[in-house]
This record gives C-alpha cells, sequence and structure tokens, in this order.
C-alpha cells in the first residue's frame, strides 16, 4: 500500500508544531479515496466505491428540498456495491477518533444489514482500508 503525503497526514499523531491533532472526517473520507485510487489495479472493485454526500449544514430550505429528493438521515458516507463474503455490498459510517455515531445511523447501519449488507463504522483511514482490503481480498486470504 503506497502511503502518500496526505494519507500519512490522516494518521493523527503529533503536528509539526509538536501538537497532538486528529483529523476530520472529510480528511480521512479524502485520504481513503486516494488510497482507492491507487489501488484500482489491485482492487478493480473500488472503482465502484462511492461517497454519499449527506451530511453537512445547510440552509433549511435547501435542507427541506433535498428531503423531498430523497436525501435520508443516517444513510453511511461510504458504499461499495460489490458483492463478496456472502454480503451484497458494504456500507460505512466513518468517524473521526472521538466522532459519536447518530442515533439515524445506528438505524441505517443496522437496516441495511439487516438486507444482507456488510456494515459497519470506521475510525480512521487505516481501519477503512484494513476493512476494505480483507472484504475485497481473495475469500481464501484471511
Amino acid at each position: 500500500m503506497r502511503a502518500t503525503k496526505q494519507y500519512q497526514r490522516t494518521g493523527g499523531g503529533r503536528s509539526p508544531g509538536g501538537k497532538n491533532y486528529s483529523p476530520t472526517e472529510a480528511q480521512i473520507q479524502a485520504a481513503l479515496f486516494e488510497w482507492a485510487a491507487y489501488n484500482l489495479m489491485n482492487f478493480p472493485e473500488l472503482k465502484l466505491l462511492h461517497a454519499i454526500p449527506n451530511g453537512g449544514s445547510r440552509h433549511p430550505a435547501e435542507a427541506a428540498n433535498l428531503r423531498r429528493q430523497g436525501v435520508k438521515p443516517g444513510v453511511s458516507d461510504i458504499c461499495l456495491p460489490a458483492a463478496r463474503r456472502g454480503y451484497h455490498g458494504i456500507y460505512i459510517e466513518l468517524k473521526a477518533a472521538k466522532g459519536k455515531l447518530r442515533p439515524a445511523q445506528k438505524l441505517w447501519l443496522a437496516a441495511v444489514s439487516r438486507e444482507g449488507f456488510y456494515a459497519t463504522v470506521c475510525r480512521g483511514t487505516d481501519e477503512a482500508i484494513a476493512l476494505l482490503s480483507w472484504y475485497l481480498a481473495p475469500t481464501g486470504a484471511d
């Protein structure tokens, strides 16, 4: 696995000034997609990996309009619609080190899990990369 400058920076730890820092969910997600782009030759299915831009603060009128268009609370950050290991695909809710899972997110993960998807929370880039690598590896490679 190639560790780029962006990916390395999202690992947390100490900044150049010596202060502890934890990457944001946006930094974690960007680093994960950077890793995915680099690893397409190893895992061609990663071309299907996509983000679901469901969060963020919005003007109330825009939020109402998005709800009318089908945006739902709690939908996971990332989806890989590739059937592996007996699952239809995978949903990943990314969280920073101290990020909390909201009730709607717990309900979404449980609902898609009941429908045959692998659904989980990953804290940090390394955890998400390890999960996707395991999920996409040949089944005898555990």
